[in-house]
C-alpha cells in the first residue's frame, strides 16, 4: 500500500475539488476512513503513482478516488448488510446513519488478495447474464436453449447402485433411481431374468450374521432400506406366496382366542368384518397371547402374556391383567420392523424353532434386538402378520389390490412378460385352413389332446425304433429336469427351508430326487403350514416305464404329466398343487 502524510499536494486537494464544482468532504468524515492517525493507510485503494512534476491532473485524480471509494464501499457493503451508499454518480454525498461504533468496526483495511478474490467471484457471476445458446440436445435437459444459468449443478447423481442376490449366491448389480419402490424393482428383475410375473416375487432384506430376514413391503423405497442396513446385509430376490395371504383367508391367521375384539362379541366374525376392523385405524383389534421373551443382554427366556396394539407391544407384569399399571412397553411399532429368525436355537438358545424379532430401523447390534418366540408356526405367522397390519394398515391392502388393477409401472414401461410369450396363441390346424382358438377352455382341451398324441407317438417310436440319445423313452426320464419345480438332489432339510422361505401356503410344492431310492422321486407339499412328503415310484407295464405316487392306481408317463394331473385333481393328496417352489438365477 501507499502511505500519504501531510504533504503539500494532499493539503491542496480540497480546494482544488471545490474549484471543479464537486462537493468536498474532509477525509476524517468518511465512514470508512475514520479513527486513523496522521499516517493514513490506503492499501485497498488503487491510486495512481505520485506525479514527478508539479502539474497534476487533479480531475483524473478525483475520478480515480471516486471510483476507488465506490469499489471500497461496495466491498464493505457486501460484508455488512447495514451499509448505505455514500457517493452517488452525481457526486452528492449521503451520510450514513450508523453509529460511530459500527463505523469503526467497518473501518479495518481490507487485504488486496481479498479484493481480488471478490473481483473474481463477480466475474463468475457475470457469466450467468450471457446470451442463451441453442441446445443441440433438448431431450436430455428438457430445455430448448442452453444457457450458463440453466446448466445442472455439480451434485451427486439421482441413481444408486443396488446388489441383488439369488438363492444360489449369485448376484446382479442394478442401477435404480432414489424413488424406486420394492415392487418396481421386483418387476424390473422379473423382466430382466425372463421370469413369469405372477405377483408373488419379493425383495428380502437378509442379515446372515444376525440370522434375520424380512420381506420388504411393496411401497417401501429400496434406497432408504439399504441406508439402514449394515455392511453384511444384502437383498435377496425370491418368491413369497404368503405376503398377502391374510387378505384371502383372514380367519386362518387369527384364531378367536388371539383377537380380543372377537372375544368381546361372543360370536363368529365374518371374514369381511374382521378384515375391515384390522384395516380401520380407529378401531383395530388387539392381539394377545403368551410369548417367550428373551431378556435384554442375557441368554434366559421368560414366558409372558403379551398384548399387541397399534401403539406398541406390551407385556403384563401380573398374569394376564390388562390394567395400565400392569403393562410395560416391549417395543415400538413406528420405528421398527418385524423379522423372521432363521438361526434361533443355534444363536439365541431359543426354546422353540419359531422365533421372530423386532428390530429398530437403524444399524443395531445383536443386544438391541427384541427376541420373541412362539409355540408353533401358525402363532408366529399370526403375530408377524398383525405387526404388519398395525403398522401399515390400509397401505397393505392397497399393495394387495394394485396387481389386480393392472396399473402401469412408474419407472419403466417395458412389458413384464416376454415378447415371445405375448405372441403365442392357440391354433387349430385340423381343417384346411388354420384358425385361432379364442375360447380358453377349447384351447386348454386342444393342448391336452396334443400332449396325449405326442406321448402316443413316443410309445410307438419306442416299440419300432432303437434307443438313442434323443429317443423319447430317455426323454421322458429327463424332461422334468427342465421344469422350475424340480430341484434335483437336495436334502429333506433343504426342501423344508425352501418351503419356509417362500411362504408355507397351501399347495406350495416341489419335486426332488429321492435319497433312499435312486430310481424314485419325492413330492414335497405344504398343507396347513405343515410340510409332507410323498414318494413317486417307477412302475413298468408292457415294457413301458410309468410313474405313480398311489402304488400304481394312477400312472403317468413322465413327471410333467403327473404334476399337471394333480394341479387339476387332488387325488390322494391333501390339496391340489398350486404354487411351484421356484428358484431363479439372476
Amino acid at each position: 500500500g501507499c502511505h500519504l502524510g501531510h504533504n503539500s499536494e494532499l493539503s491542496k486537494l480540497p480546494s482544488t475539488i471545490d474549484s471543479l464544482g464537486v462537493t468536498s468532504v474532509p477525509l476524517n468524515q468518511w465512514p470508512g476512513l475514520i479513527s486513523y492517525p496522521e499516517t493514513l493507510s490506503l492499501s485497498c485503494l488503487s491510486l495512481p503513482p505520485p506525479p514527478t512534476e508539479d502539474d497534476v491532473d487533479l480531475e483524473a485524480l478525483v475520478n480515480d478516488m471516486n471510483s476507488s471509494f465506490e469499489s471500497l464501499y461496495s466491498t464493505c457493503s457486501s460484508v455488512q448488510s447495514e451499509s448505505v451508499p455514500l457517493l452517488q454518480h452525481n457526486g452528492q454525498v449521503h451520510h450514513s446513519t450508523t453509529s460511530p461504533k459500527q463505523r469503526r468496526r467497518r473501518s479495518q483495511p481490507m487485504h488486496i488478495l481479498a479484493v481480488r478474490r471478490l473481483q473474481e467471484e463477480e466475474q463468475q457471476l457475470r457469466t450467468s447474464s450471457l446470451p442463451a445458446i441453442p441446445n443441440p440436445f433438448p431431450e436430455l435437459s428438457g430445455s430448448p436453449v442452453l444457457s450458463p444459468g440453466s446448466l445442472p449443478p455439480c451434485q451427486p447423481s439421482g441413481t444408486y447402485i443396488i446388489n441383488i442376490f439369488s438363492e444360489d449366491g449369485m448376484g446382479k448389480v442394478v442401477e435404480i433411481p432414489a424413488d424406486m419402490t420394492a415392487r418396481d424393482l421386483c418387476q424390473l428383475l422379473v423382466y430382466k431374468s425372463h421370469c413369469v410375473d405372477d405377483n408373488s416375487w419379493a425383495l428380502v432384506e437378509h442379515h446372515p450374521l444376525l440370522g434375520l430376514e424380512r420381506c420388504l413391503e411393496d411401497h417401501e423405497l429400496v434406497v432408504q432400506v439399504q441406508a439402514s442396513m449394515t455392511s453384511e446385509g444384502r437383498f435377496l430376490f425370491r418368491k413369497n406366496y404368503a405376503k398377502y395371504e391374510f387378505f384371502r383367508n383372514p380367519l386362518n391367521f387369527f384364531p378367536e382366542h388371539m383377537v380380543a375384539w372377537c372375544q368381546e362379541t361372543n360370536g363368529a366374525i365374518p371374514p369381511s368384518q374382521l378384515l375391515q376392523n384390522f384395516l380401520n385405524s380407529s378401531s383395530c383389534p388387539e392381539i394377545q397371547g403368551f410369548l417367550y421373551v428373551k431378556e435384554m443382554g442375557r441368554k434366559s427366556w421368560k414366558k409372558l402374556y403379551v398384548f399387541l396394539r397399534r401403539s406398541g407391544l406390551y407385556f403384563s407384569t401380573k398374569g394376564t391383567s390388562k390394567e395400565p399399571r400392569h403393562l410395560q412397553l416391549l417395543a415400538d411399532l413406528e420405528d421398527s420392523n418385524v423379522f423372521t429368525v432363521t438361526t434361533g436355537k443355534k444363536l439365541h438358545s431359543a426354546p422353540t424353532d419359531y422365533e421372530f424379532c423386532i428390530k429398530p430401523n437403524k444399524r443395531t447390534e445383536l443386544k438391541e434386538l427384541r427376541m420373541l418366540c412362539t409355540e408353533d408356526e401358525q402363532s408366529r405367522t399370526s403375530w408377524m402378520t398383525a405387526f404388519r397390519l398395525f403398522k401399515y394398515g390400509i397401505v397393505l391392502y392397497q399393495n394387495y389390490k394394485i396387481p389386480q388393477q393392472r396399473k402401469t409401472l412408474s419407472h419403466f414401461s417395458t412389458p413384464v412378460r416376454s415378447v415371445s410369450e405375448n405372441s403365442l396363441v392357440a391354433m387349430d390346424f385340423s381343417g384346411r385352413i388354420g384358425r385361432v382358438i379364442d375360447n380358453p377352455l377349447e384351447a386348454q382341451s386342444a393342448a391336452m389332446e396334443e400332449g396325449n398324441a405326442w406321448r402316443k407317438r413316443s410309445q410307438r417310436m419306442n416299440i419300432l425304433g432303437s434307443p438313442s440319445p434323443l429317443h423319447p423313452c430317455l426323454l421322458n426320464s429327463v424332461i422334468h429336469r427342465t421344469q422350475l419345480w424340480f430341484h434335483g438332489r437336495i436334502t429333506r432339510e433343504e426342501s423344508h427351508r425352501m418351503i419356509h422361505q417362500q411362504g408355507q401356503v397351501d399347495g406350495l410344492f416341489l419335486l426332488r430326487d429321492s435319497q433312499s431310492n435312486p430310481k424314485a422321486f419325492v413330492l414335497t407339499l405344504c398343507h396347513h403350514q405343515k410340510i409332507k412328503h410323498f414318494q413317486i415310484l417307477p412302475c413298468e407295464e408292457d415294457g413301458q416305464i410309468f410313474f405313480s405316487l398311489d402304488d400304481g392306481s394312477t400312472k403317468f408317463t413322465d413327471l410333467i404329466q403327473l404334476v399337471e394331473f394333480y394341479q387339476l385333481n387332488r387325488g390322494v393328496l391333501p390339496c391340489k398343487l398350486k404354487h411351484p417352489c421356484t428358484l431363479v438365477a439372476l
